[in-house]
């Protein structure tokens, strides 16, 4: 369910940004980014590590390496994270695989592929120091072998490793060398040489390291278990770990992270090279179950590619094997595939579902998407795009490798990891809505971002509904909305089916009283809306006539009187000081205006006349 929901993530991400290469070609190039190793074989990372990649160095004497690189500056750390020793020294020996489970930034468990000082082919399980997420090495004593196999002959050894989809091991071994696989290992099913195999290294539990891995509690088996599921399990005659059969020599190998099919790069004996496909296993299937895709057989020793070898046992052209999607003779140049990835980073749209892969003689590298069915389309040959330039030249490639972003490098046996990277401005393809330099997939995959409705767009760069405090509505990103005052909707809301409750505003009443209202529910109310962004407390609401009222208390009596005294017989302008009658002079008039509002209450002000509205006297605002 993990995967499901990455690939459907990641899917989306893809999706939104897909359609960029359509206007114009870009341009790639391969950026080296690490340097000075020695014989590097495989670069990967753990799920949702973003911040390094794990470099396999093959052998240095009889010493295999794990060398850790610190994004984004690609800094290598001088300690090795992990040092194998002793391992073989033959040309194809040394350390060969690396997978991390699943789960590594919690439990720290990975595991690696090597061939031994005694030849043999071995799987072993280490843990890394805590905190697992951050440490530099691993506990080289934490070593426990699952198996090992002894081996006759030096070279044909695979040894990539991955977990699938399915959170379940496989394992690549080629068909233990020489040439034409003199011992039928390919078509043998009761030996493990020449297969994919499919293990579970978590037990029941799913959580690798406790007593329950071997199957058997209490017991020191191996720590692993063959699934119920494979094609030989149980009482079916061949090896329960066996997945696929019929390989020579798979060289790199990988499961597309948004559909989960399996890519598998098997090396030719003299005529061809082949790039095998298996469809995505249907989860809980079983043999004979229509989608389950366990037990393929590619045809080696019987096939090479398409090709009958005409060896000795074999019966070609049968129906039940499986031919590659694309084989490509070796010639004078081409001598061995590289298998590699299909492309689903995000720096880089326009090589979207773009399986890339290599030959090792040629320095040849390739593209193509698979296009059901068995078939390829859009072969392109790559070198050319991904000349790195400055003097630098990507040759013999040993293998393809991804981080936790799925951006893609290209090994070079010489000591050197390249990147593959565009030209285009700021060094990625595809829109950063919040600019902070990254893809917006990037942002979404490593958590910078939300993306809720899981449609490749991060959700603070998703306008939706944003209620303004006028009680407007306007579809705006959050944090515009924000700035502006207002209160974001939850994410596809918008204005049209969404509209805004009216916002209250300042209502005033005729007799000089205040109350926050929607505009509709004061006028029904027989107040005066005062407009949107309004409060009582700034709203000024004015305050009735109070007829009578010389000294302003807007209470009515003796006080009035003694202003009209005070200022008795003087001219001033209509209305002003003790005029009370609007004569423009103070005198009779005024007192007669007094007295005939005598003991009248405005309201207002004065505190004796209670709250404002509080009116008494009967004919206080009345001249």
């Amino acid at each position: 369910m993990r995967f499901l929901k990455a690939a459907a993530i990641l899917a989306a991400c893809c999706a939104a940004v897909g359609a960029m290469n359509q206007a114009a070609q870009a341009q790639y190039r391969a950026e080296r980014v690490v340097s000075g190793l020695t014989l590097p074989l495989f670069v990967t990372a753990p799920k949702n590590d973003f911040s390094r990649i794990f470099i396999i160095e093959q052998r240095s004497g009889t010493t295999g390496r794990i060398r850790l690189a610190n994004l984004p500056s690609y800094s290598l750390n001088a300690t090795p994270y992990l040092s194998v020793s002793p391992v073989t020294t033959g040309n194809e020996q040394g350390l060969l695989g690396l997978a991390f489970h699943p789960d590594f930034l919690n439990n720290g468990y990975f595991w690696v592929y090597y061939t031994a000082s005694n030849s043999a082919n071995t799987l072993a399980r280490y843990q890394a120091n805590a905190p697992f997420a951050t440490s530099t090495t691993a506990n080289a004593g934490s070593a426990r072998t699952l198996f090992a196999i002894s081996d006759p002959f030096s070279n044909h050894n695979g040894g990539w490793i991955g977990f699938g989809p399915d959170n379940m091991l496989y394992i690549a071994m080629g068909d233990s060398g020489s040439a034409n696989d003199p011992n039928g290992n390919g078509q043998n099913i009761n030996t493990m040489f020449g297969k994919m195999h499919r293990i579970d290294v978590d037990g029941v539990d799913n959580i690798p390291g406790n007593d329950d891995d071997d199957g058997v509690i209490g017991s020191d088996l191996a720590p692993y278990t063959s699934p119920p599921d494979n094609p030989f399990a149980g009482a079916i005659a061949g090896r329960d770990e066996i997945w696929h059969y019929g390989l020579r020599n798979p060289w790199r190998d990988s499961f597309d992270r948004v559909t989960g099919a399996m890519y598998i790069g098997d090396v030719g004996q003299d005529a061809v090279e082949e790039v095998d496909y298996v469809a995505p296993n249907t989860p809980g299937t079983m043999p004979g179950d229509s989608g389950y895709q366990g037990g393929k057989n590619f045809g080696w020793r019987c096939m090479e590619g398409n090709n009958c070898t005409g060896l000795s046992g074999c019966t070609c052209g049968s129906a039940a094997l499986t031919n590659p999607i694309w084989p490509y003779a070796q010639g004078a140049s081409n001598c061995s595939v590289i298998g590699g990835y299909v492309y689903r980073g995000c720096a880089i749209p326009s090589l979207q579902g773009n399986y890339f892969f290599a030959d090792y003689c040629s320095n040849s590298i390739w593209t193509f998407a698979y296009s059901g069915s068995g078939t390829v389309s859009s072969v392109t040959a790559r070198q050319g795009d991904l000349a790195p330039g400055g003097g630098l030249s990507v040759t013999s490639i040993t293998s393809f490798g991804e981080d936790a972003y799925g951006e893609l490098y290209i090994v070079d046996q010489g000591g050197e990891i390249y990147k593959v990277k565009t030209d285009a401005a700021p060094g990625f393809e595809g829109p950063d809505c919040n600019t902070n330099s990254k893809p917006d997939c990037d942002d979404i995959m490593d958590g910078t971002s939300q993306d809720v409705n899981t449609n490749g767009v991060p959700d603070e760069c998703e306008v939706r509904a944003c209620c303004l405090p006028s009680g407007d509505c306007q579809d705006l990103k959050p944090s515009a909305c924000t700035t502006a005052g207002g209160v974001s909707s939850p994410l596809g809301t918008l204005c049209v089916s969404n509209p805004c409750a009216p916002a209250n505003e300042a209502c005033c009443f005729a007799d000089g009283s205040c109350q926050e209202l929607t505009s509709a529910a004061c006028i029904t109310a027989g107040g005066t809306p005062q407009g949107s962004g309004t409060t009582c407390a700034t709203a000024n609401c004015p305050l009735p006539a109070c007829y009578g009222d010389a000294n302003g208390d807007r209470r009515i009596g003796l006080a009035d009187i003694a202003v009209i005294i005070q200022g008795w017989a003087q001219t001033v302008p209509p209305g002003s000081g003790g005029d009370l009658d609007g004569s423009g002079d103070i005198g009779l008039g005024d007192i007669a205006k007094v007295i005939q509002h005598w003991a009248c209450c405005c309201g207002g002000a004065n505190p004796a006349c209670g709250q404002p509205g509080d009116v008494t006297g009967g004919t206080c605002n009345n001249p």
